[in-house]
């Protein structure tokens, strides 16, 4: 769901992904528009909403809050675009788009070089990716990494992370073979020996090896560090939208929380929601994947959304401390609670 985030920021803020083109229409910039804005309402105030990558099950509260006329309700015309020539958070810092998906680390690199993003929600409350392999290949923990190849996306700070859990398992992160593999499927690149493990993501990759009838052995990352259990995906906007136009975040706002309480609620429902407008994709996965995620949207924390601060100063410290960004941000700035309170 998620195996194409690093490569984002590699491009864009030193971490970015490459994005791949694949829509009919042209927006702003290039973005691609898929989900067309209420023709014909021009009492609604329209707002654009900029995806991280392709649909998938991170973002069915959106899509439900579309479908069901939840926006409709707050008085907004919300267009979902996917990003084209440029990346989600360069749209949302900009206002291109009014709000958008970003990362916790996303976020914390762009705000690093002056970039104004703000994370309104976690999306999900717990890092849900890990590194998978399949069961042949006999790795069961990051130690096993010793010696065996691992696919890369192509980002340093990708290959920081793995070396420091081989290293904090007691291994040598010094023996693991990096390959590039930049998208090439993490199934079809293992089938070929081309690398022997990678980071896949639980709510996606992994159900989609299940349906295959692949076993695979994961491995989570938020049991292996709590530096690494970091808020991904989260909600963006930028300083000038809640400075200067509040109400809007709020109503917008309003209307997410009530589209994924309902996708927490109503597994197959807000599948269904997702599946009308993204008609492409894997009708059992994303039904699986939904199924999934129920339980992890908002998992521990007290309401869907809530972000700690201790969460993103683990991780900037991180960046930090290892030379990924050149100064400590003000992590205070970089995220809010305020627009997920109340009903």
């Amino acid at each position: 769901m998620k195996r194409k985030i690093l490569i984002l920021f590699c491009i864009t803020i030193t971490f970015t992904l490459i994005f791949s083109a694949c829509m009919t229409q042209k927006y702003i910039e290039n973005p691609k528009e898929k989900y067309p804005s209420n023709k014909g309402k021009s009492n609604l105030e329209k707002v654009t909403f900029v995806l991280d990558w392709t649909p998938n099950t991170n973002h069915t509260g959106i899509y439900v809050a579309k479908v069901k006329g939840f926006f409709e309700e707050e008085g907004l015309d919300v267009s979902i675009i996917q990003p084209g020539e440029s990346s989600a958070d360069q749209l949302v810092a900009t206002n291109t788009a009014q709000f958008g998906i970003s990362y916790q680390e996303g976020v914390t690199f762009a705000r690093s070089t002056g970039m104004p993003l703000v994370s309104i929600a976690a999306i999900i409350q717990h890092n849900t990716s890990g590194f998978g392999a399949l069961k042949s290949k006999g790795i069961t923990s990051p130690k096993d990494f010793e010696g065996k190849k691992y696919g890369s996306w192509g980002s340093d700070v990708e290959v920081a992370m793995v070396k420091q859990v081989v290293k904090d398992a007691g291994g040598n992160p010094d023996k693991v073979e990096i390959h590039t593999i930049g998208t090439l499927d993490f199934i079809t690149a293992s089938e070929t020996n081309q690398i022997d493990f990678a980071w896949i993501f639980e709510g996606w990759d992994y159900i989609n090896a299940s349906n295959k009838g692949i076993e695979i052995n994961y491995i989570p990352l938020k049991d292996l560090s709590d530096v690494f259990d970091y808020y991904t995906p989260v909600i963006v906007t930028n300083e000038d939208n809640i400075a200067k136009n509040p109400e809007l975040v709020k109503k917008f706002m309003r209307a997410v929380k009530k589209g994924y309480k309902f996708a927490m609620e109503n597994a197959d429902e807000a599948a269904e929601c997702l599946l009308q407008l993204a008609p492409e994709l894997d009708r059992d996965l994303v039904i699986k994947s939904q199924k999934y995620l129920v339980s992890k949207y908002q998992d521990d924390a007290p309401y869907w959304g809530m972000q700690k601060r201790e969460v993103w100063e683990r991780y900037m410290n991180w960046l930090y401390e290892n030379g990924f960004i050149e100064s400590p941000i003000d992590v205070d700035k970089a995220f809010t609670n305020e627009f997920l309170q109340g009903e």
